[in-house]
């Protein structure tokens, strides 16, 4: 029985303007797309090996080299994200590509030593590692195109097929990405586009041929499909959080500022380890918070494409009514609203720094994912610790300052993944790990990581 095909229309999120339309994929070809994945994945003989693999990575890297400001447009056009962050983008998604060849090399097993106890005489092992099997990635919108080189690339490196689902305000990075490996010569049964609605996409993650999920979003939707996983696969989520600052009277504000605006404000906080609740101690909070303020609103807010672009639009109108009330209820609540606090359009808001929100509003102890910066005074450092790890999510966390035992209690007391010191929280690399604590996640992202969670290990024992 063949499947009435239906389109999904992509929009600018800034002018909503219709910009392209993808055809919907119906379970009936997922159905057969995880067959084939399984069958491929089954007979070894078949798989990719490892140097023809490289051979293809390299060619990816140059391609997208080639297409570099196509794609950054692209990302703009289809996502919100400003133009000048969406080339770096691309710069880092390339970079991705060529750390999964790297990596390749560091994929190794190891001996085992057998003569410990007499049951092991006379014998000697070693391990490998092999692709676990057919992956299914699930992606979010914000990083339309280096979150799918995050999912994609180390199930291609590695050997594993892989079907990927992209967020449906996105789908153009991804459908693109997936085009530049097939004209690298990797064959299409080894990378799927599957950009298919909610019903189809849960069936598709939770079936029993899946051997690894990957997803990237919100963290009800990720620990749902988590809980619906079939037996034996294996999964990595990343979610988000609030992320936390703390200020120390010693901060050099010279470079603290510039760093917050951006951590903060990058991509309209549309970012999972986006700055969200700074912490300063009493005496200085209003005044950072004005120092904050006078960045922010010089900040250009408008469409992602054009270059003068700081701020873009919120993915979707929702979004800025969402952002509006949660702003509304933490002023009516007694934050004060220093800049913005105001829609600009229905896709737009302002770039906006509320002091002293109350910890019981949302803008507190949820993450907004928007262009809110919320500053807050503390007394001691032990509170401004314990308002930090105080949210049922943990990521990203920082600490300003320029005393170094400041710094390591710091690194010790933060509830985190990472702390970065005299830096933002939405610093990142693609080779260093990348997880979220408790309900911000599971399991490691980067690509090194990724990599080998999409492996295996074997171990040989042989009677001499």
């Amino acid at each position: 029985m063949s499947e009435q095909k239906s389109m999904l229309e992509v929009a600018n999120p800034f002018d909503q303007k219709q910009i392209d339309a993808v055809n919907l994929v119906g379970w009936n070809t997922i159905d057969k797309w995880l067959s084939t994945a399984t069958d491929l994945h089954k007979n070894r003989r078949n798989w990719l090996p490892t140097y023809k693999r490289i051979e293809i990575l390299k060619k990816v890297a140059k391609i997208m080299e080639i297409k570099a400001e196509r794609l950054a447009f692209q990302i703009a056009n289809e996502g919100g994200k400003p133009l000048m962050d969406a080339r770096i983008e691309v710069a880092r998604a390339i970079d991705g590509v060529e750390i999964s060849i790297k990596d390749l090399s560091h994929l190794t097993g190891s001996e085992i030593p057998m003569d410990l106890t007499k049951a092991g005489a006379e014998r000697m092992a070693f391990s490998t590692r092999e692709p676990i099997g057919p992956v299914v990635a699930i992606s979010a919108f914000n990083h339309p195109l280096n979150l799918i080189v995050h999912q994609v690339i180390p199930a291609v490196a590695v050997g594993c097929p892989v079907l990927v689902k992209p967020a449906d305000d996105t789908p153009l990075s991804c459908k693109s990405f997936v085009n530049i490996l097939y004209e690298a010569g990797l064959p299409e049964e080894w990378c799927r586009f599957a950009l298919c609605d909610i019903q189809t996409a849960e069936k598709m993650a939770t079936d029993n041929r899946v051997a690894f999920f990957s997803f990237i979003g919100s963290s009800k939707v990720g620990w749902m499909l988590r809980s619906k996983l079939a037996p034996g696969t294996r999964c990595a989520l990343e979610h988000g959080g609030a992320a936390p600052v703390i200020i120390d009277t010693s901060a050099d504000r010279k470079t603290m500022i510039p760093s917050l605006l951006k951590g903060s404000f990058y991509h309209s906080g549309q970012v999972c380890v986006s700055v969200q609740r700074v912490f300063a101690p009493k005496s200085l909070a209003a005044e950072i918070a004005e120092e904050l303020a006078d960045g922010a609103s010089k900040l250009v807010v408008g469409n992602a494409t054009l270059p003068e672009t700081d701020c873009g639009p919120l993915i979707r109108p929702r979004e800025v009514s969402r952002v509006a009330d949660w702003v509304d209820e933490a002023s009516a609540s007694g934050a004060k609203i220093i800049c913005g606090g105001e829609k600009l359009s229905k896709t737009t808001y302002a770039p906006t720094v509320l002091l002293n929100p109350s910890h019981n509003a949302r803008v507190s102890n949820s993450e907004i994912f928007g262009p809110v910066l919320c500053v807050y005074s503390y007394e001691t450092m032990d509170q401004a610790f314990e308002q930090a790890n105080a949210l049922p999510f943990a990521f990203q966390s920082s600490i300003f300052t320029k005393d170094l035992g400041v710094a390591m209690n710091a690194i010790h007391q933060l509830d985190a993944s990472a702390v970065m010191v005299n830096d933002h929280t939405a610093f990142r690399v693609d080779w260093m790990p990348f997880a979220g604590r408790r309900q911000s996640g599971y399991n490691t992202g980067g690509i090194g990581y990724t990599m080998h969670d999409m492996t295996q290990e074997k171990m040989a024992v042989i009677r001499l």
